[in-house]
């Protein structure tokens, strides 16, 4: 004599179903991504920008700075003819911003004269049209401007 037990009909839970959408469309995005990034064409050498900077006084005090840029492109060659506006800020909310031109002293090497009104750490911004059209912008961290 055979005993057969009937199992329960079972129902799985929505959120199996969820999952298994959740991770099908998340491997469909990872997929276009990686397909995306490997048909785009690589930047050109022309459009890298080297910026070297140097400010001074070193160690940067409360006051008056000078910072000069040396600007050039992949094969070092200086770019000439740039208009460079300068931003300068504190790494926290609340105080105005200064604001600055670089004038190109030197092929390639701009200068400008900025102002830390107070100790702390500040943030300059570099605005930079290159004479071809092109724009970018860069970052520079100044960390402990110390009182004067």
């Amino acid at each position: 004599m055979t005993i057969q037990q009937r199992l329960p009909d079972q129902k799985v839970p929505d959120h199996f179903l969820t999952q298994g959408l959740t991770g099908w469309l998340a491997g469909i995005v990872c997929a276009a991504t990686l397909l995306l990034a490997s048909c785009s064409r690589p930047a050109g050498s022309s459009a890298f920008v080297a910026i070297e900077h140097e400010i001074s006084p070193e160690p940067v005090r409360v006051g008056s700075a000078t910072i000069i840029l040396k600007v050039s492109d992949a094969s070092g060659k200086p770019i000439t003819g740039a208009h460079i506006a300068i931003e300068t800020d504190m790494s926290h909310a609340g105080m105005s911003p200064g604001f600055a031109e670089a004038k190109e002293a030197e092929p390639g090497r701009y200068q400008a004269h900025l102002e830390f009104q107070m100790a702390g750490d500040w943030v300059i911004l570099l605005h930079i049209a290159q004479p071809d059209g092109k724009k970018l912008e860069r970052q520079i961290d100044v960390r402990g401007v110390r009182p004067n």
